[in-house]
């Protein structure tokens, strides 16, 4: 089968959606012989969209893995004025708000459109919204008359970025529809996608990495010892609460001196802001305070396995893959009940739900797990658990196949 995958970055850029989808291309090819292509733009990551004075990769085409990779310029001139224009709007309840904000968002590609029509897919898969990118896959698909999946990425809590008819209409033009969670699929239905048309798909890890992982080398590096280590490992954006994890911690250190914090991930411009935080902080509490910035992916399940305890504290989400890999590490976690990280972890039982930007209710969750080793053991064993269930790739990928194959095939396409 001849996939063409569209997203907005794909190794080397970093990101939840970039993994999710290099892995399932990866993974077509790997276990079914799909002749896989992304469509995908320059970006390490999405700040390129909206501001010229981040790095770019170059633009063309590669293989990687097995996976033929084209990477597109952006344009990304005129910013104050696309922010203006969205952002006015959208305050004003104007009508188009939404279509200003998704040219704000981009990327903009004035080809794109026209390339996806002339890729010679069988089934077109795009992720995610609210990014631009969504609308050539769309619109390409049906110029080349082939079946399209949108896979959402619906953070529901964003009404910013979410709170647009635009995306629903186009959720429900595509053929099929792929939801992470029962929590993203009763929203859509909500919205006015019909639900015959969306499969719930969860994402996935490759469990062996993280429980082989080396936990003392990480330790060792930072000097760690034996000291509990409370860490959050993903992309240092705003919405995820880093911030709210460590004005949370200033509870912690009175009575657990000897607790460790580990930030870990991508740069991005939201980074200065935490390293203020931490700044602020008195002395002997700063040095508790560990940044590791851009890490080597194959460190990642070190990191995990260094842990103690997984702080997730995000409602911003479709998902949440870093739970997975804390669990396939044998890591409890400690998440939101707003959004989707709610309907994954089982509160009590593979770790334990905070409300969102609730600092007490963190520091309360983070005492009782610091307090009690033998049940973060417990938690972290029922996650792995979960994750081998359920949560590795290649069940998962045969997922999304499944739904690829059943796009075809109510659009007439012959396997």
């Amino acid at each position: 089968m001849r996939v063409l995958h569209v997203v907005q970055g794909y190794t080397p850029a970093i990101g939840g959606t970039e993994r999710v989808i290099q892995k399932i291309s990866e993974k077509l090819v790997e276990r079914h012989g799909d002749q896989v292509t992304v469509y995908t733009t320059v970006g390490y990551n999405c700040e390129i969209f909206w501001r010229r004075d981040q790095l770019s990769l170059p633009a063309g085409t590669t293989t990687i893995n097995g996976v033929t990779v084209r990477r597109f310029p952006v344009f990304n001139r005129f910013n104050r004025l696309r922010l203006l224009l969205a952002g006015t709007t959208y305050k004003l309840h104007l009508p188009f708000n939404d279509y200003f904000r998704a040219l704000y968002h981009g990327p903009i590609i004035p080809l794109m459109t026209r390339e996806i029509a002339r890729s010679g897919a069988e089934v077109i898969a795009a992720s995610s919204f609210p990014l631009l990118h969504m609308q050539y896959a769309l619109h390409g698909a049906r110029r080349a008359r082939v079946p399209v999946v949108l896979i959402g990425g619906i953070h529901a809590l964003d009404a910013w970025g979410f709170d647009s008819p635009l995306i629903y209409r186009t959720l429900r033009w595509a053929d099929r529809c792929i939801a992470y969670t029962r929590f993203e699929r009763d929203y859509l239905i909500g919205k006015g996608v019909p639900s015959q048309q969306i499969a719930v798909i969860g994402l996935g890890v490759e469990p062996a990495a993280f429980a082989d992982a080396n936990r003392a080398a990480i330790r060792r590096q930072y000097g760690w010892e034996n000291d509990p280590v409370v860490a959050y490992i993903g992309q240092q954006v705003a919405h995820k609460g880093i911030d709210t994890l460590i004005a949370s911690m200033k509870h912690i250190w009175p009575d657990h001196p000897d607790a460790r914090l580990l930030i870990a991930g991508s740069r991005t411009t939201f980074t200065t802001t935490l390293e203020k935080r931490v700044d602020e902080l008195p002395p002997d509490w700063r040095e508790r305070v560990t940044f590791i910035h851009n890490f080597d992916e194959a460190i990642k399940p070190e990191l995990f396995a260094a842990c103690d305890i997984f702080v997730y504290p995000s409602a911003y989400e479709s998902f949440g893959l870093t739970l997975l890999e804390a669990w396939a590490a044998g890591r409890p976690v400690i998440a939101c009940y707003d959004g989707a990280p709610g309907s994954i972890v089982a509160h009590e039982r593979d770790g334990l739900l905070v409300k969102y930007s609730d600092q007490a209710g963190l520091a309360q969750a983070l005492r009782a797990l610091l307090a009690a080793p033998e049940r973060r053991r417990q938690m972290g064993d029922a996650g792995q658990r979960k994750v081998m269930a359920a949560y590795t790739w290649d069940v998962v990928t045969d997922r999304f196949r499944a739904v690829y194959v059943q796009a075809r095939t109510t659009a007439g396409g012959v396997m």
